[in-house]
Formats: structure tokens, C-alpha cells, sequence
């Protein structure tokens, strides 16, 4: 359930930190620890909140999961709550991803489908510079990964929308398309429940007037949100793709139900031409004059073949056969 814990002085790892040793790290003036969780437990987070001194709301909802994305304030302290969003073998899963953020701590807990924060963590002590600035270079560096793993999320997704549109005019594959048109419908509602309310989160922290939040990191954050407006129009884009291809598939599939319809009624027509002379012949009336003829049988077939390929022309020419 700890995945890592680590204190950081001036922008270098500088010890690995036991759960019991965090305190001890804290009261450094200098120092801050960061502390990566995966689905811990309720002893191990009420453990956590003592060391760390958090909310206990906060804790419960780190606890419990299943939380919108929001951003809450207590004291001096933020908690940020990001769903991640993650190709696996082309099917598209999603995760939870909380984070404390004081002034001399980072708390990180994920649940689900949330991808590892290592390459986060490389990239962090990759740069000192940027990491020496304490706890808010984290904050940035792990929103701008979150935010960055739904570009590929959002690309598949147009692939798919693409190669489906295709699909759209192609007979025989209408019910399939239409399935896949829903799965990519479903797949895009939550991944906009993930994506919406980021733009709210990053307008409240550069708007705000945080300590973690300094002037020069401002613009990095400015960045992320910039991401985060890009994905929205293209989520919007790709909502109002999908509504105007399931309108015209369902429009097609409404033509083709049509188009049986007409033919049935055609080849109806035929038949009820035969149909009804031959119904006469059926009364067993003694006086009729055309049985006498000797012509009479010939006669009344050739009537017949003769009013079918008429009936037959008009129809074919009107497109119901």
C-alpha cells in the first residue's frame, strides 16, 4: 500500500522515510516529504492523517473513493481530486487519484486504474531547481501528468470515431455500428466527467492567492490549463461527431426498413393480380361466357401476364422493385 516516501531538501532526495519517522522529517524547516499510497487501508490512512495532521474529511473521501474531480481548501492545506483515464489493450479504463498538498508534504493516493507516479517523480528530481520551490512543483508536475494521459485517450477515440463514420454508409454493418457508436458515446461521457470540472480546479488556483501557489510557477499552471481547454473542445467536437453519425445511421437503417417495405408491397401488387382473376374461377359460376370460348384459357393468361409486366414497368419506375 506504500508505494514510496521520501523526503526532499533543496530540490534532492535526500533519505528514504519510514511512516514512523515522518514527524521527525517535518519539523525540518528546510525539508518536505512526498508520500505515494496505492488503495490503502483505513488503519494505514488514519495513521497517515496523525503524521501528516490532514482533514479527516479529506481522509475519508481519500479513503472511501469514488469522488468527483474537485479541489477543497483546509487552512493552509489543498486536497485535489484527479480521475486518470488509461488505455489497456484498446479498452479504456479509469482511476482515482487524490492528493494532499501542504507546505511541507505531499500525499499521493490512487485507486483503480491509476497509472504509476514514477516517471512523475524522475521528472520531478530530474530538474532540482524547479523541485527546491517545495510541494507546489509536485502539485504541477502531477496534474500536467494526468492531464497529458488523456491526449492519447482523446486521439484513439477520434481514430475510432473516423473509421466508424466510414462504416456508417457500408450495408450490412448498420446494428454492429451502431453498438460501437454507443461504446465510443459511453467511453466519451465519463472521460468528460473526468475533464470538465479540471477547468474549474485550475481557475481557482491561479485565481487564488495560495502560498504553494508563487508567482513564477503560475504560468506552468496557466499551461495545464490550457491542456485541459484543448481536450474539452475536442470532447465537445467529437459529442457533437457522434450525435450527427448516430442520427444518420438510424436515418439509414429507417431508409433500408423502407425500402423492404416498398418491395414487399411491389411483388404484394404482382401477385394479387393472378390472384384475384384466378379467385373468379373459383365461384363455380355455370354462366360465364369465356367458358364456352375455346380461346377463353389463353385469353385470360395472356390478360394476365400482360397487366403483371405493366404493374411490373410503373412499379420499377417509381423504385419500389
Amino acid at each position: 500500500m506504500i508505494v514510496d516516501c521520501g523526503a526532499y531538501e533543496q530540490g534532492r532526495r535526500v533519505a528514504d522515510v519510514s511512516l514512523d519517522k515522518i514527524g521527525e522529517m517535518l519539523a525540518r524547516e528546510s525539508a518536505f516529504v512526498w508520500l505515494r499510497l496505492f488503495e490503502p487501508d483505513e488503519a494505514l490512512m488514519q495513521r497517515v492523517r496523525q503524521q501528516f495532521g490532514l482533514h479527516e474529511l479529506a481522509t475519508e473521501d481519500a479513503l472511501r473513493a469514488r469522488q468527483r474531480p474537485k479541489l477543497e481548501t483546509y487552512g493552509d492545506a489543498l486536497f485535489v481530486v484527479f480521475h486518470n483515464a488509461q488505455l489497456v489493450k484498446d479498452a479504456l479504463l479509469f482511476g482515482e487519484t487524490y492528493l494532499f498538498v501542504g507546505r511541507r508534504y505531499v500525499v499521493t493516493v490512487r485507486h483503480g486504474a491509476s497509472p504509476s507516479f514514477d516517471p512523475v517523480r524522475a521528472r520531478c528530481e530530474a530538474n532540482p531547481g524547479q523541485l527546491a520551490k517545495g510541494p507546489g512543483c509536485v502539485l504541477y508536475a502531477v496534474s500536467d501528468f494526468v492531464v497529458d494521459s488523456y491526449m492519447p485517450v482523446v486521439d484513439r477515440m477520434e481514430d475510432q470515431l473516423a473509421a466508424i463514420e466510414e462504416a456508417v454508409f457500408v450495408r450490412g454493418r448498420r446494428r454492429r455500428t451502431t453498438q460501437e457508436l454507443y461504446a465510443i458515446k459511453r467511453n466519451l461521457t465519463r472521460l468528460r466527467r473526468a475533464v470538465f470540472p479540471l477547468a474549474d480546479i485550475f481557475s481557482h488556483l491561479l485565481r487564488s492567492a495560495h502560498p504553494l501557489i508563487d508567482e513564477e510557477a503560475r504560468p506552468y499552471y496557466r499551461d495545464v490549463a490550457d491542456h485541459v481547454l484543448r481536450i474539452r473542445e475536442r470532447t465537445d467536437l467529437m459529442r457533437e461527431m457522434l450525435d450527427a453519425a448516430l442520427h444518420v445511421n438510424l436515418a439509414l437503417v429507417t431508409i433500408a426498413q423502407n425500402d423492404v417495405t416498398k418491395k414487399l408491397a411491389g411483388w404484394a401488387a404482382l401477385l394479387a393480380v393472378p390472384t384475384l382473376v384466378a379467385s373468379f374461377y373459383g365461384m363455380n359460376f355455370k354462366h360465364m361466357p369465356e367458358l364456352e370460348w375455346s380461346y377463353g384459357y389463353p385469353a385470360v393468361i395472356t390478360m394476365i401476364i400482360a397487366v403483371c409486366i405493366l404493374l411490373y414497368r410503373k412499379l420499377k419506375r417509381a423504385g419500389w422493385l
